[in-house]
């Protein structure tokens, strides 16, 4: 199964925010949407990620005043990608080294997704359910 089969199910769309975004509006972002992380862009062009580890890290070393800061210092920099056709055991392996679980989804350099662990777990989930559900098919007709 490939990334492509997710994006597929689960929407193209996309949350970002504006490197100079402050910290606390991102935050709101995050809260409204009920998600994990935010893309950092600038001029369609990836210059970050936003996660909830980021914000309670930075909060912890810095206190609550870094919520005015701007986002662009708060995020993770190295920002770790992958493409539509690539495999769903391939991006849980890079995910699980990386220790990261959220992952953009490149085409070229366009941005078309964002793939978190939550979804590959559904997706995991709703593959095992089929498996079971024909084999009791098969069973009934055997």
């Amino acid at each position: 199964m490939t990334v492509r089969a997710i994006l597929d199910t689960k929407g193209h769309n996309i949350q970002s925010v504006e490197p100079e975004a402050k910290l606390s509006a991102a935050i709101k972002i995050l809260g409204e949407r009920k998600i994990g992380a935010v893309l950092v862009m600038s001029t369609g062009r990836i210059e970050g990620i936003l996660s909830e580890r980021d914000i309670v890290r930075v909060l912890g070393e810095r206190g609550a005043a870094v919520l005015e800061e701007p986002v662009s210092a708060v995020m993770t920099r190295k920002v770790i990608s992958c493409k539509q056709s690539d495999t769903v055991a391939a991006i849980m392996e890079m995910m699980t080294l990386g220790k990261f679980r959220h992952l953009p989804v490149l085409d070229g350099e366009r941005v078309v997704g964002l793939i978190s662990i939550g979804d590959i777990v559904k997706w995991r989930v709703r593959e095992y359910e089929m498996e079971q559900e024909a084999l009791r098919d098969y069973i009934k007709t055997a």
